[in-house]
C-alpha cells in the first residue's frame, strides 16, 4: 500500500485518482522534466531530470497496470426454471374397452383396471405414485453479459489483446493506437506503417525489424524499447522518449526529430551503432 501511495505522490496525485488523471499527470510531468529542455552543459541537472522521468514512467506503468487489472466487466444473473410438462397416458382404444390391463410401476403393487363402458376408453388417466422418488429441478442457468471490443486495428475502439502479448508479424498499418498500452509486447516485424502511436506507452516493447515508416510517434514512450533493424523512415519522433532504446541498425532516414536547430527526441543512453540517422549518415 505504501508503494501505491508513493506512485501517486510521484505523479503529484491524490490516492484513488482515475486512469485519465494518471495519464494526464504523466504527460504534464514528462514535458516538464524532459532532459532536452535543459542546456547540454548542465549535466548534473540533465541526470536529475532523467532519474525523475524514470520515476514518472515507473509510477505510470504500475498504476495503469493496477487499474487495468481491476476493471472487471459487470455480470448480470438471470435465473429461470423451465416448466415441467406432463404427458397424459395413452388413451385406451375402443376394441380394448373390455380388456383387463395391468400397469407395472416401481414400488407399487399390480392393479387391475377394467373398462365397463366403451366411451370410457377415450378418457385419460394420470397415475399418482406416492413412492416415486422426487425429481430435482434442472440446474439454474446464468446469463452473462459479454463486452465486445473491435478486432479491426483501424477502428478507434480497437484494443490489442491483453491475454497474448505476442503480436509479432501482425498488420497494424494505418491503425489508431494512440494512448494504448503496448508495454513489453512482442511486436517484432509487425507492420505499423502510417500508424498513429501518439502518446502510446511502449515501455520495453520489442519492435525488432518492425515497419514504422511514416508512423506518428509524437510523445510516444519507447523507454528501453528494442528497435534493432526497425524501419523508421519519415516517422514523426517529435517528443518521443527513446531513452535506453536499442536502435542498432535502425533506419531513421527522413525521420522528424528536430524543430529548427533543437533536437526534440530523447535519446539518453540509446544504442545507435550502425543506425542510419535522419540526415542519411550512418552513426558510428
Amino acid at each position: 500500500m505504501r508503494e501505491l501511495e508513493r506512485y501517486y505522490r510521484v505523479l503529484e496525485l491524490e490516492p484513488g485518482a482515475t486512469l485519465e488523471e494518471v495519464n494526464q499527470a504523466y504527460k504534464d510531468l514528462a514535458f516538464i522534466w524532459h532532459p532536452d529542455r535543459i542546456p547540454l552543459d548542465n549535466q548534473r541537472l540533465r541526470e536529475k531530470a532523467l532519474k525523475k522521468l524514470q520515476e514518472i514512467n515507473e509510477a505510470r506503468e504500475q498504476l495503469r497496470s493496477l487499474k487495468t487489472k481491476h476493471q472487471v466487466p459487470h455480470h448480470s444473473h438471470h435465473y429461470y426454471q423451465p416448466r415441467q410438462s406432463h404427458q397424459p397416458r395413452q388413451s385406451r382404444q375402443p376394441n380394448q374397452s373390455h380388456q383387463s390391463h395391468q400397469t407395472h410401476q416401481p414400488h407399487q403393487s399390480h392393479q387391475s383396471h377394467q373398462s365397463h363402458q366403451s366411451h370410457q376408453s377415450h378418457q385419460s388417466h394420470q397415475s399418482h405414485e406416492p413412492n416415486q422418488p422426487h425429481q430435482s429441478p434442472p440446474p439454474k442457468k446464468t446469463e452473462t453479459k459479454t463486452t465486445y471490443t473491435s478486432t479491426n486495428p483501424q477502428s478507434p475502439n480497437y484494443e490489442p489483446p491483453k491475454q497474448n502479448p505476442d503480436l509479432s508479424g501482425q498488420d497494424f498499418s494505418s491503425a489508431n493506437l494512440s494512448n494504448k498500452d503496448l508495454s513489453s509486447r512482442n511486436m517484432s516485424y509487425a507492420n505499423l506503417s502510417r500508424a498513429n502511436l501518439s502518446d502510446t506507452f511502449m515501455h520495453k516493447v520489442i519492435l525488432r525489424g518492425a515497419d514504422l515508416s511514416e508512423a506518428n510517434l509524437f510523445r510516444a514512450n519507447l523507454l528501453l524499447a528494442d528497435l534493432r533493424e526497425a524501419n523508421l523512415r519519415n516517422a514523426n519522433l517529435i517528443g518521443a522518449d527513446l531513452s535506453g532504446a536499442d536502435l542498432r541498425g535502425a533506419d531513421l532516414t527522413g525521420a522528424r526529430v528536430r524543430s529548427g536547430d533543437r533536437l526534440l527526441v530523447k535519446l539518453i543512453g540509446a544504442n545507435l551503432s550502425g543506425a542510419i540517422m535522419p540526415d542519411g549518415n550512418i552513426h558510428d
